[in-house]
């Protein structure tokens, strides 16, 4: 089966949320299952949006990191718990993404009632993890404080469930953290795959859910350089059997260079099963670097490896366009549907 689909993984580097939600229908026609806001303005820093909420929460100290230890991965300062704090009775403010989504959803809504958004396009809100969240806090202190932060997010997911209609709306995890640390210490999968599906199920059964599996982008580079597609299978199954509720969508991260079997292979063992659609980044941030016919390949493989019965599948970015540069932007979503019409004639 070719690619039907298309997804977006969240951040979209351009200026507004009406721009993005205007620019990805009109240039992505077909194929849509669900529209995120483009995470713009702070959000495009990902969990640097929480960074000066965190420095503002009382209880909380910032401390310095290890010179010269600096990098788009971390190094830089962290957050510590004062001596005369109780994590647990941490009063964390308001941390923000509920707000953004709620102003977002009204122009969504706007949006649909002109044609501009297709009547049965889902509105989609992306979060990071408590465990990609805690990487702003010193290592000592997270085992005690990501708990408590976890609440803080949940109470905001909590929001932004009352303030949208369920039919209207999905939910995606973006898991970095978790899926590079399940990479590098095989043994944390089973403690990894247990964190999502907990968050997964933390999410109402009349609304979509997905996870994204990723490794990074910052500065366009990976945390590290995933080998084959068989840690993220390994999650996914593992994520898809221990949740309560379905998972409606995951999305994989395909490095653009890789197109050989051996980063493939390892879909044959994928048992996601027909209700999860699959979306494989196989949309290169950097077309011109990508050697000819590289996307062929890559389908014929997808198409190749994965296991009869699995849903549809379709196409993504790896990590978002928030880091690609805005006048890439158009082009990069014209590949998007450029793939998608030339494999299904």
């Amino acid at each position: 089966m070719p690619p039907v689909a298309v997804h977006f993984n969240g951040g979209v580097n351009l200026p507004d949320t009406t721009t993005v939600l205007r620019t990805l229908a009109e240039r992505v026609p077909r194929g849509l299952r669900r529209l995120p806001d483009g995470e713009t303005g702070e959000r495009a820093q990902w969990i640097g949006y929480q960074r000066p909420r965190l420095e503002a929460t009382p209880g909380l100290e910032l401390v310095a990191g290890e010179p010269g230890a600096e990098g788009p991965y971390g190094g830089g300062p962290t957050l510590r718990v004062s001596d005369a704090t109780d994590p647990d009775r941490i009063a964390w403010p308001e941390i923000g993404y509920a707000s953004e989504y709620r102003a977002s959803y009204a122009t969504f809504r706007e949006l649909r009632a002109e044609g501009v958004v297709p009547a049965d396009v889902r509105f989609q809100v992306e979060y990071p993890t408590p465990q990609a969240v805690s990487q702003l806090f010193h290592p000592a202190d997270r085992p005690r404080i990501t708990p408590s932060y976890e609440r803080a997010l949940l109470a905001d997911l909590d929001r932004i469930l009352a303030a949208v209609p369920h039919r209207d709306l999905a939910v995606q995890w973006d898991a970095a953290v978790e899926t590079v640390t399940a990479d590098l210490a095989p043994e944390t999968l089973d403690e990894h795959s247990g964190q999502l599906a907990g968050l997964v199920d933390r999410v109402p059964g009349d609304v979509h859910a997905g996870v994204h599996l990723c490794y990074g982008d910052a500065g366009h580079e990976h945390m590290v350089e995933p080998e084959s597609l068989a840690t993220q299978v390994r999650l996914a199954n593992a994520v898809v059997r221990r949740a309560r509720r379905p998972l409606d969508w995951l999305s994989f991260t395909v490095p653009q260079y890789r197109a050989d079997e051996a980063y493939f292979a390892p879909l044959a063992d994928l048992r996601t099963g027909p209700g999860t659609e699959l979306f494989f980044a196989l949309v290169p941030y950097h077309p011109e670097e990508q050697a000819a016919g590289t996307t062929e390949a890559q389908v014929a493989l997808v198409d190749r490896y994965l296991p009869g019965g699995s849903g549809p599948w379709g196409i993504c970015t790896e990590c978002g366009m928030a880091r690609a540069d805005r006048a890439d932007v158009p082009r990069l979503l014209d590949l998007h549907r450029e793939i998608l019409a030339q494999h299904s004639a």
